[in-house]
């Protein structure tokens, strides 16, 4: 394993750690889909900014084709500027 990984792996598990942590308590749903949804509204808008706003660099660099990226920032209220 990469330290690369390991360190994404770590924070990643830290990060969720420490939400369930702020609940105090608290019932909460779809807890799934609210860390993919943040995780890669974090991702897109860190390699659009990388890439300059170039969403056809950008898409390359995520390994997915400039539609699904249109799709995914549209999805997630990202504005293409």
């Amino acid at each position: 394993m990469s330290v690369d990984n390991y360190n994404q792996k770590a924070f990643t598990r830290e990060a969720v750690r420490r939400y369930l942590e702020s609940l105090n308590g608290h019932k909460t749903n779809h807890l799934y889909d609210l860390v993919i949804e943040e995780t890669e509204r974090g991702m897109i808008l860190e390699v659009l900014k990388w890439c300059k706003g170039n969403r056809t660099n950008a898409a390359d660099l995520l390994g997915i084709t400039r539609t699904t990226l249109r799709n995914k920032m549209r999805k997630l209220k990202i504005n293409s500027s």
